[in-house]
Parts: C-alpha cells; structure tokens; sequence
C-alpha cells in the first residue's frame, strides 16, 4: 500500500510538471530512432509524450497474448501479409463492437477505429513507414498481462531473438531476474489482477523504468 501510495504521489508530480518532464525527455532521446511494437495503446502514448510521427501499425490497436506471441515468433513474416477483416472473433469475452482484423491468423483488434476502411488505411501507411526501418535494433517490443498472458508466454517473450525487450505484470516471476521484466504494484482490479490499460500503464512507466536510457542505449 505504501509503494502505491508513492508512486501515485510521483505520478502525480509528472502530470503538474508534464511540459518540463516532456521537454527533458525529448531532449535526452534527441533524434535516436525508435519503432515500439505494443500489445496495445502503451506504444501510441509513447509517441505522443516525444511528439514523434507514427512510425509503427500498432497504434490504437491491441492484441491477445496467443496472437501477440505468435506474430512475434515470426515477425517479420506476419508483417508482409495483407490486413483482412473478419465479423467474428475467436476470442468472445468481449463483444464486437469496433473492426477485427487479421495477418493470415493473427487477430488485431481495432478499438479506436470507427471502420474497417479507416483501421486499414492507418494500418496500411503506419506498417510501410516501419518497413522502411531495416534494423531491429531500432525496434522496442512490450509485452504485458493485460491480454491473457502466461507465466510462459512471458518467458518466451523474453527468449525472443530481439535487443530491445520490456514487460509489465503484477506477477514478479523468478525467472525474469536480469531481463527487463517489472512488477507493477498498481493493477486493472482487484478481481482481475493485471496491469492497467495501456494509456495509465505508460503514466506509471516512468516510474519504475528509465525509457530515457532504453532507446539510447
């Protein structure tokens, strides 16, 4: 209770002073080159807070941990494929009230986008725009537990052949020591036990993970 009670007050803090932290942070990233490959709307906070061009498709979207893994396992191949829409979800916890598209077999959900027409425009020109970066040691992928992920799916998350690697869970997970894994202290519910939605999950990042030093390094 009292890390929260902290982290709430530090959080706060950045929000008063959100132009001073903004400016300081866009200054200590300067012009590096940065492409975040997100679960859901985290990476498109990320963008916004350093006032960087969409550079990446995964904007305003989120997917599942099975999909999420499975396109990372063969990323590149998942990226050439054609955006199709489907009506019916394989994943009916939630109802569908907002585009549903797919990569082959890969689900992207489209929460923030009113068409099928404007989730695959946007879709279209962002994944061009990151196809243009050749270098994945420019890419930064984010994973976390908001989606249904397992103790598994995070371990192999980390085993990916990618430099740049981060994940959110309210679950510690012994074996993650030495990865970029953090345990948040705040979570979606009581009842759920998650990590919170992408847009306070990014609020809470700076708090417990320098993004400064990670897309510099």
């Amino acid at each position: 209770m009292l890390r929260r009670c902290i982290n709430y007050i530090r959080r706060k803090f950045r929000v008063i002073f959100k132009k001073y932290f903004r400016s300081k942070d866009i200054a200590l990233v300067k012009d590096k080159s940065f492409i975040i490959i997100s679960d859901d709307c985290w990476g498109g906070s990320i963008y916004q807070w350093y006032k960087r061009a969409y550079n990446t498709p995964f904007i305003g979207v989120f997917l599942y941990a099975p999909c999420y893994m499975k396109l990372l396992s063969n990323f590149d191949y998942y990226m050439e494929k054609k955006l199709e829409f489907v009506d019916v979800t394989k994943y009916p916890d939630l109802p569908k009230t907002y585009p549903v598209g797919l990569l082959e077999d890969i689900e992207i959900h489209f929460p923030h986008y009113a068409t099928e027409e404007d989730a695959e425009k946007k879709w279209n020109r962002r994944a061009c725009r990151m196809l243009q970066e050749r270098n994945k040691d420019n890419y930064f992928f984010k994973f976390s537990d908001g989606a249904g992920a397992t103790a598994e799916d995070f371990e192999k998350f980390h085993k990916l052949p990618f430099k740049n690697k981060l994940s959110f869970s309210v679950k510690a997970y012994e074996s993650l020591k030495g990865d970029n894994h953090i345990k948040l202290y705040e979570s979606y519910d009581n009842k759920n036990k998650r990590v919170p939605n992408g847009v306070k999950l990014f609020k809470l990042t700076f708090i417990y993970f320098n993004l400064n030093k990670w897309f510099t390094k």
